[in-house]
């Protein structure tokens, strides 16, 4: 396996470097978590829980990389970094406010679209409540469920460099038609941004009215903004 890995800090000439294997959702076997961390002590390394529901192994010497991938048998979780870095997701299967168990399309947004080469970083966020755990509203797509069980589509959120708060797309979809519009939104946005161009830049410039309006009609789903719960 190529071995995949961050340089950071340069400490005293000392190059040393970190990894972040794939863990869908942030859900792992207690087996898998144990064979990490024994492999990261094995090669001196140090783990962070990352904010992005991920487990990130740094202190590496360069040489040893190729061995701890082996030995972790995992997948990266980035490849490339114009691409779909991440989509997290709340424990909504085992939450008491969730209005509905999501785990299941968010793991199944994570199968299908992980990795897809994009104009620009990205990630999705998924909610079972409009508590939005996970800080949903500042991703790049948010999916996320209302008071009446039924979903509802966000873009356009930013928590980096430049903070951006999300624009909702649409409101009352099924569980399907919340998965179909994602996947519209993401080629739209692929084929039509520029190459280093943020979902939230791309909205701003071409406006958000005309975002709303070309991908509801690509998805053929109609503009619901309003919802009677408030």
């Amino acid at each position: 396996m190529a071995h995949y890995g961050n340089l950071q800090k340069i400490r005293n000439g000392k190059r040393t470097f970190a990894i972040t294997p794939h863990i869908p959702g942030g859900f792992i076997k207690p087996d898998v978590l144990i064979k990490l961390a024994a492999v990261a002590e094995r090669y001196g390394g140090i783990i962070k829980i990352t904010s992005g529901q991920r487990i990130l192994i740094t202190n590496l010497k360069e040489e040893d990389l190729p061995a701890v991938w082996d030995e972790l048998g995992m997948k990266p979780a980035i490849v490339t970094q114009n691409s779909l870095k991440n989509v997290e997701m709340c424990p909504s299967n085992f939450c008491k406010r969730s209005k509905y168990p999501t785990l299941g399309i968010g793991m199944k947004l994570s199968r299908a679209f992980q990795g897809m080469e994009l104009p620009c970083r990205t990630k999705i966020g998924v909610a079972g409540c409009r508590n939005s755990c996970g800080s949903v509203y500042a991703k790049d797509i948010g999916v996320l469920v209302d008071f009446d069980k039924l979903f509802f589509v966000t873009v356009g959120g930013s928590a980096g460099f430049y903070p951006r708060m999300a624009d909702i797309v649409t409101r009352g979809l099924t569980e399907d038609q919340a998965f179909a519009l994602v996947e519209v939104i993401l080629n739209y946005y692929k084929e039509n941004a520029l190459m280093g161009e943020k979902l939230g830049d791309f909205i701003d410039r071409i406006t958000i009215d005309k975002f709303r309006d070309d991908v509801l009609e690509i998805a053929q789903l109609e503009k619901k903004l309003e919802t009677e719960f408030k």
